[in-house]
């Protein structure tokens, strides 16, 4: 642990925003021709448990193979692209004002602010730019050639989100000790326990339970905040719709397995 500045790590979905940062787009892809109703059914029940908190670990890998098989081969550069045009739209209604709070109250007092995540780079990094955020920790899909293969090569979840904010605390100076975290999740209790101020969003029961065992903090977001007078909506250029199916492949791929404690 560093000796030097604190920094406050954020887990995005149900945290930053109300909603997976990846199925948020799930609209544009069916009106584009690139999924089917199938499809956008089989996503909407998915978001329909992740928020509830009832995605268990089978129905999870269930989706993520179905949607392994539908992504790979996707080329990368047009992800990005794709993302970079459909973020205010899909994304900024969604931020929860509380979370855009304490983000500048980090800020304010000299606190780098940390994305971590486990769903895809592609689709974090620019949410967490859209925030202001100075450092993303996010999952990455294994690229050859420009294009998503369908594995992944490194997964940010759990555990492994801890050990990465280890190392990046230990490349940055930071000390940890003095450091905070924020998730509504179960599986990012390492990721809780790493710092020395810890706090709980939105909880569920036993979350909310192992929050008051280790003393940590529990708050409630809930309201929405316009960021367009923020940050400024990004100029489009000629979107290429056949390609948009693409900007959920790694998120969508490494969605939380979340199961109750």
């Amino acid at each position: 642990m560093g000796t030097g500045r604190a920094a406050a790590f954020f887990d995005l979905d149900k945290t930053i925003i109300a909603t997976s940062s990846v199925t948020a787009f799930s609209r544009p892809f069916y009106a584009g021709g690139l999924i089917t109703r199938k499809d956008v059914l089989r996503t909407a029940y998915a978001q329909f448990l992740f928020l509830l908190g009832r995605a268990d670990a089978d129905q999870t890998e269930r989706m993520r193979a179905h949607l392994s098989t539908m992504v790979a081969g996707w080329d990368v550069a047009q992800v990005s692209s794709i993302v970079a045009e459909t973020l205010h739209l899909h994304i900024e209604p969604t931020v929860y004002a509380e979370a855009v709070s304490l983000i500048d109250e980090h800020h304010a007092a000299g606190r780098d602010v940390v994305v971590v995540s486990a769903s895809g780079s592609e689709v974090v990094a620019p949410i967490a730019a859209l925030l202001g955020a100075d450092h993303v920790i996010a999952s990455r899909m294994e690229i050859v050639d420009g294009r998503y293969t369908g594995e992944i090569a490194y997964y940010a979840y759990g555990e492994h989100k801890a050990s990465a904010v280890r190392a990046l605390a230990e490349e940055q100076g930071y000390d940890l000790d003095a450091s905070y975290a924020y998730s509504d999740s179960v599986t990012d209790v390492p990721l809780l326990a790493s710092v020395g101020i810890a706090a709980v969003v939105n909880p569920d029961r036993a979350l909310r339970r192992l929050a008051g065992e280790r003393g940590w903090d529990v708050l409630t977001f809930q309201r929405p905040v316009a960021l367009r007078t923020r940050f400024p909506a990004p100029r489009r250029s000629v979107p290429t719709l056949l390609v948009v199916l693409a900007a959920v492949a790694a998120g969508i791929l490494l969605a939380r397995r979340r199961s109750r404690a």
